[in-house]
């Protein structure tokens, strides 16, 4: 919910998407490059961020918001949106796993303690939190199954985007889980833990972010699964070392696996070590393939897509990643080679005077896998 026109901003920005049929799902071992990515209008829309705008008179914060915003992309010639499933920690959709998107609880970067004003932005903002207590009723309303219904009847897809790598947005939102579990957060090389991001490295994390997954695909017959592995919780925390390098991945489990597998405590080798990057990339390249096996489960052609980073890229105070793998702990070489995603998709956040272009982002994803993009 931090800096919301600049998000939807970057948003729209990232609308213009290179979808690349992968081809690897029938044939995982291909050695052939994969021709043909096709450019198709799509757009990734937040339903929680426009009603928080004043910009529509008339219309309310409801289902007839989902309907004015599809219309929107259907005039515009868009043909496939990417609907935003998960905000912060919260769903926004009515979610047995998660609480519904709402005002936040206490202590929050839009009323922040009087110690904390100023930290990463955060100002006390009546305006925005009167409108929030107004304008979100995702636990009585089914904004998922509006834009399903309705998209399908003006012949748009509706493909389920899942920000699965956040549990809050600042502070304020946390998730159910990483409340009850701060032990299963990620931990920095210096010990100390982040304020909400969940560690894939646990089983019972990655068994809890795929459920979210499947309540989604057994109550809504969306069009394809959107992985977005971009947005992070402690968004505005630097979350990368001097070289771009993931600070964090010092969970006890990684570290006594690499210890085990290796004879070598990973506080004792550089944190760019290319033993520890990859080890500590395994738990996410594991996900990926659950997501890919409930996909198939349900339909073998239904699409997996998810969003990376590229090398011109930033997000909130991250000075730069040095790519997916070291920076984001995204090995999307392997996703690639093993057939577990059927498209990539960079992300539109470009860092200033950087030199970055939505087309050099997509040639990178292109040489990344392997050219099959």
């Amino acid at each position: 919910m931090i800096a919301m026109n600049v998000r939807l901003i970057a948003l729209l920005v990232a609308a213009l998407v290179l979808v690349c049929p992968l081809g690897s799902r029938n044939n995982a071992n291909a050695s052939e490059p994969q021709t043909g990515g096709k450019l198709i209008l799509s757009a990734p829309l937040t339903h929680s961020d426009w009603v928080l705008k004043d910009n529509v008179p008339g219309l309310d914060d409801g289902l007839a918001g989902v309907r004015h915003m599809l219309d929107m992309c259907q005039a515009a010639g868009w043909s496939r949106i990417y609907w935003r499933c998960l905000d912060a920690g919260r769903s926004l959709y009515p979610s047995r796993l998660m609480d519904p998107m709402g005002p936040p609880h206490g202590d929050n970067y839009f009323d922040p303690k009087p110690e904390e004003v100023g930290k990463v932005g955060a100002q006390k903002n009546e305006v925005v939190l009167r409108k929030m207590r107004d304008r979100f009723h995702y636990g009585t309303i089914d904004s998922l199954a509006e834009a399903v219904r309705y998209g399908h009847a003006i012949g748009l897809e509706i493909h389920a985007w899942f920000s699965i790598n956040e549990d809050d947005h600042a502070w304020g939102w946390p998730s159910r889980y990483t409340v009850a579990h701060p032990e299963h957060r990620w931990k920095r090389r210096d010990g100390s833990y982040y304020r909400s991001q969940l560690s894939f490295a646990h089983p019972q994390v990655r068994s809890y972010k795929l459920a979210i997954i499947r309540e989604v695909l057994d109550n809504y017959p969306v069009d394809g699964i959107f992985i977005d592995w971009i947005r992070t919780g402690d968004v505005r925390d630097p979350q990368v070392d001097a070289n771009g390098v993931a600070d964090y991945g010092y969970e006890d489990i990684l570290v006594d696996g690499f210890r085990a597998k290796f004879g070598i405590d990973p506080h004792s080798v550089p944190n760019n070590d290319p033993r520890w990057v990859r080890h500590r990339a395994e738990p996410h390249t594991e996900f990926m393939r659950s997501v890919r096996k409930l996909a198939e489960s349900r339909n073998p052609k239904l699409p997996v897509a998810v969003m990376v980073q590229h090398p011109w890229s930033y997000r909130g105070d991250n000075p730069k990643y040095a790519d997916n793998l070291q920076g984001l702990l995204l090995d999307v070489e392997t996703w690639a080679r093993e057939g577990l995603m059927d498209a990539a998709v960079p992300a539109g956040y470009y860092a200033p005077n950087s030199g970055g272009t939505p087309e050099l982002a997509c040639e990178h994803l292109q040489k990344l896998t392997g050219g099959k993009m």
